[in-house]
């Protein structure tokens, strides 16, 4: 008989295997793409996970290793208590804090939470839902940051992991802000994913829950009107107002006078004691009317100066949303077409797509690179490298999302610096925002941290002090111009895009007609 033969598959396998660890090793774990995952926004896909499952376990330490401290969730719980016992008054629906402010969407979704946490009695169990919230609230907030690849995943680690502050406001004190601000970055997220009515049920929703989130309103109406046109606009309004009349129906059929007073005064005076950003003022000056009304001015004329930026920003955006329709299934085609023609012949690296951007998208491509490299060192959507192993084609559109985000954020930042009073709670406002308007500006990254650093102390004192509130208005002060700066500075560099290629333009055609005259002579 013949001898039997050797069998080598085990070693085989090994060797594959350890080749593979080689490689897995040989590519991740270097200086290299530690670098990737620190400094280049295009990692925060990556980042965002190691960043959700750090929160996670810094929100159970802080449940368990902070005590809780009792503010306003009694006080909710009395107002829902008093509607699940059938009161339909706004007038008559309080707690110890005083009466109900807010709208119905707040009364149901604190009325649920009541049910849940045994009558609001169980607040352990009530701290996990809210970090529950949180940890959902910070995957859409980093989703929008990984689209715009506009900040370095290190400054939304260093925000997030060290503001004592937002970790306190949804974990220890249990406020009804996280709850809007989850539904308004909800209600971002789909209108950047072209989902409008949902996203308007979102907004809406977030409405409902608390006022404040209508500083956004200016941006989305001019993002409706560019994005859908007039008669589409209409509808999604429509859709806002009808989901507002739906949640107030109980309230509104019985006592609508006391509910559209309690639930939207836009008069209502807050308490001298709390604010974080008057506190240098007498409580005198803080409480008049006229001081209410010049800080309104101010905000309706900041709000006019950025309309025209804004516009034109959520303009581009449409003409580059545009393009990617027209452009992506041609690319998927020749993607299939040249898959295809590989099985066929030995690969190639192909050429590069035909579709070419319009004369106006490569104008404001140009300028919008010009004014992104200054702030962040990056450079505007161009078409992805085609790598000989992928032979795929590809264009990058996600960062034309930079210019409809810069605009809402900055449309609230622009209410909360213009605020009657700013209480602790309402950080949660505009925190997640501030890297990103903080990396819109021209300023070195000594300033740029600088300004994160002084706001998170200012909202770290307590009780606030004249300088600490001072201080928070000189760097909103500095901030809003840092933004505006560079708005203006990139509008400036798209005006002389286009007349440098109008000029280039009628030159050529200069060019051909006397080719042409000389031809017929």
């Amino acid at each position: 008989m013949a001898p039997p033969r050797p069998n080598n598959r085990p070693v085989a396998r090994r060797k594959k295997s350890s080749n593979l660890l080689q490689t897995l090793l040989d590519k991740y774990v270097n200086w290299n793409f530690v670098k990737y995952l620190i400094f280049e926004p295009a990692a925060l896909p990556i980042v965002a996970v190691l960043i959700v499952l750090a929160e996670a376990l810094i929100n159970v330490l802080v449940i368990n290793r902070v005590p809780y401290t009792e503010i306003d969730w009694v006080a909710y719980m009395q107002e829902c208590e008093g509607f699940l016992n059938g009161t339909t008054n706004y007038a008559l629906l309080r707690g110890d804090t005083g009466p109900l402010v807010y709208p119905a969407a707040f009364v149901y979704i604190y009325s649920g939470l009541y049910y849940i946490t045994s009558h609001g009695t169980n607040v352990r169990l009530a701290q996990y839902i809210f970090a529950g919230i949180y940890l959902l609230q910070m995957s859409l907030v980093l989703r929008l940051y990984a689209k715009s690849r506009k900040v370095p995943p290190y400054v939304l680690v260093l925000s997030a992991f060290t503001s004592y502050r937002i970790h306190s406001i949804y974990v220890l004190r249990l406020f009804n802000d996280p709850v809007a601000i989850l539904l308004l970055y909800a209600s971002l997220n789909l209108f950047v994913d072209r989902r409008w009515t949902l996203g308007s049920v979102f907004f809406s929703l977030a409405v409902g829950v608390k006022m404040n989130i209508l500083l956004f309103a200016p941006a989305l109406f001019l993002f409706y009107l560019a994005n859908l046109g007039l008669l589409k606009t209409a509808l999604q309004l429509m859709i806002c107002a009808v989901i507002q009349v739906l949640l107030g129906a109980p309230f509104l059929i019985t006592h609508p006078v006391e509910y559209l007073r309690g639930s939207f005064d836009l008069g209502r005076i807050f308490e001298h004691k709390w604010t974080v950003n008057y506190r240098f003022l007498s409580r005198e000056f803080f409480e008049q009317r006229e001081f209410h009304l010049c800080l309104l001015g101010v905000h309706l004329l900041l709000l006019l100066c950025f309309a025209k930026p804004t516009w034109t920003f959520f303009m581009s955006y449409v003409r580059l949303r545009k393009v990617q329709d027209q452009l992506l299934p041609q690319i998927e085609r020749k993607n299939r077409e040249q898959q295809k023609e590989n099985q066929r012949k030995p690969k190639q690296l192909p050429k590069e797509p035909d579709e070419q951007l319009s004369g106006e998208q490569k104008s404001f491509l140009k300028a919008f690179e010009k004014g992104l490299q200054k702030s962040t060192g990056k450079k505007a959507p161009q078409p992805a490298p085609v790598e000989p192993q992928s032979e795929r084609y590809g264009i990058n559109f996600d960062q034309c999302i930079q210019l409809a985000l810069l605009p809402f954020f900055l449309s609230n930042f622009i209410g909360v610096a213009c605020a009657r009073s700013l209480h602790y709670q309402f950080y949660v406002w505009y925190f997640h925002t501030l890297p990103y308007l903080v990396w819109s500006t021209p300023y070195s990254l000594g300033v740029r941290y600088l300004l994160l650093g002084i706001i998170e102390y200012c909202w770290n004192t307590y009780p606030s002090t004249n300088v600490s509130s001072i201080a928070l208005h000189l760097c909103h002060l500095v901030l809003l111009v840092g933004v505006a700066r560079q708005i203006f500075s990139t509008m400036r560099l798209n005006a002389t895009v286009k007349r440098q290629e109008a000029a280039t333009l009628q030159n050529g055609q200069a060019t051909k007609t006397t080719v042409t005259s000389k031809k017929l002579q």
